[in-house]
């Protein structure tokens, strides 16, 4: 494996870690400081998640930062990065999810591993991963392919906030992430039941997000996440 693909790799397994850390230990903080307030749980957990996005992906959009295998494979069918790059990054990504939520229980004295029992089945769901999915492959590509890279990291932390909010499922949109969360019974836990259903509409949303980026962007240069920050970084 070439240099360049381990530093990559590096970095989306880190990037993945950090936020899988935000996502559970957030919404265990928020579940002992508020646990008689399910919406200010959410507002607490929503806020820490989107303010890490934004600063994870200020930090390693230079080397690598999708942190989700959605993404990846959408920059993989763009024709940004090959089979096998995108396969490291997959792989990363997981493991990385895994050891974040691993840690996260740990800092909050569970057992590192903790099977969740929330279950989180049904339509309404299911069509809320998809929504969720494909809008944040609009708002990542069409930042980037729209040369508005820099503002990726804004962008996508502010809608992840949002979509907490506006989607039934608390917006997961990230098979990665929703993998992650099985291993931790807590207030950011999917049962492993339940996982598999919501992996498939993350994928039926990447599908109809990568056919809305191509329609809304048709001849726009193919450009990776990590291309487009390192393009920018050669031009100032």
């Amino acid at each position: 494996m070439n240099p360049a693909l381990v530093r990559r790799a590096a970095a989306e397994s880190v990037g993945s870690a950090f936020l899988a850390l935000a996502i559970v230990g957030s919404g265990v903080m928020a579940a002992r400081l508020s646990p008689h307030d399910s919406g200010l749980q959410l507002l607490q957990n929503s806020l820490a998640t989107g303010a890490a996005l934004v600063a994870l992906i200020m930090a390693l959009q230079p080397v690598s930062a999708s942190f989700n295998p959605i993404v990846t494979a959408v920059e993989r069918a763009l024709g940004t990065i090959d089979t096998r790059t995108a396969a490291v990054l997959v792989a990363a990504q997981v493991l990385g999810g895994l050891a974040g939520t691993v840690a996260a229980n740990l800092m909050f004295s569970l057992a590192p591993v903790t099977i969740s029992t929330h279950e989180r089945t049904g339509p309404g769901l299911w069509l809320a991963e998809v929504v969720a999915t494909a809008g944040l492959l609009v708002i990542i590509f069409g930042s980037i392919r729209s040369g508005r890279a820099d503002r990726v990291a804004f962008a996508v932390g502010g809608y992840i906030t949002a979509a907490y909010w506006f989607t039934s499922s608390t917006s997961f949109a990230n098979p990665a992430v929703t993998i992650a969360r099985t291993i931790t019974d807590t207030f950011a836990g999917i049962a492993p039941s339940s996982a598999p259903a919501f992996i498939a509409a993350q994928l039926a949303g990447g599908a109809l997000g990568l056919v809305l980026v191509r329609f809304l962007y048709p001849q726009t240069p193919h450009v990776s996440v990590a291309d487009a920050a390192t393009d920018r970084k050669v031009r100032s």
